[in-house]
């Protein structure tokens, strides 16, 4: 059962917990909700359960959920993303302001007292992984974006964040498999490279914990999580 909140319910969490929404007209935008965008946030939602199942068979990290990150930023966000990184792209000469939205994310709190952070990116195989249309949206091009606002240390000024790294999750080992091939092309000066990004398949992660080494970096290792 999937169930949507729509304009009473909205006013019934204003009125008893006094919950803020930026936009009031969620029966419209339920009705606006076709089946790709369903699907996707059922994807999002089941990786995060899928976490939050992992953490909890474990007693040496905490999972740090998105509300706490935003509580402990240096400054509050006022933007309507509040993960959202920016980037200044140059295509053919031309230079570009350009952003990317993660799914979801995350942290894990060890037992040391560091924290991993994490972005996440639930692809379910509409966009193109490259483009030859640099202006055009694509897997490669957030990617980019990626490396850049990480060269930049866009992720220490806005989120008081040490560290990150870019989690996706995509249909198939072979689309898997293009995404890393595009990615090691990429060429962003002062980046980390291909090891910012984890990547794994949906039935990787049916298969295993997301804890487990079921995941691969940028050179095409397997990898855990943390």
């Amino acid at each position: 059962m999937i169930y949507a909140l729509a304009d009473r319910g909205v006013r019934l969490l204003r009125e008893r917990d006094g919950a803020e929404f930026r936009n009031p007209e969620w029966s419209r935008k339920n009705r606006e909700a076709g089946r790709p965008f369903i699907e996707h946030q059922i994807e999002i939602i089941n990786f995060q359960v899928a976490l939050e199942h992992a953490a909890r068979q474990r007693n040496d990290i905490r999972l740090v959920f998105a509300e706490e990150l935003l509580a402990a930023m240096p400054r509050p966000s006022s933007g309507r993303d509040p993960f959202a990184l920016r980037a200044r792209l140059s295509d053919r000469g031309v230079v570009r302001d350009t952003a990317v939205v993660p799914d979801l994310a995350f942290g894990f709190e060890l037992s040391d007292g560091n924290r991993r952070n994490f972005m996440v990116e639930i692809d379910r195989g509409t966009m193109p992984v490259t483009r030859s249309d640099p202006e055009q949206t694509s897997i490669a091009r957030k990617m980019r974006v990626y490396l850049a606002a990480h060269a930049a240390g866009q992720h220490q000024r806005q989120f008081g964040w040490r560290n990150f790294r870019v989690l996706i999750v995509t249909t198939d080992e072979a689309r898997m498999r293009t995404m890393i091939r595009a990615l090691v092309q990429l060429r962003v000066p002062r980046s980390t490279g291909a090891l910012l990004f984890l990547l794994t398949t949906f039935d990787a992660l049916t298969a295993a914990s997301p804890l487990a080494p079921a995941w691969w970096d940028g050179t095409g290792r397997r990898v855990a999580m943390i």
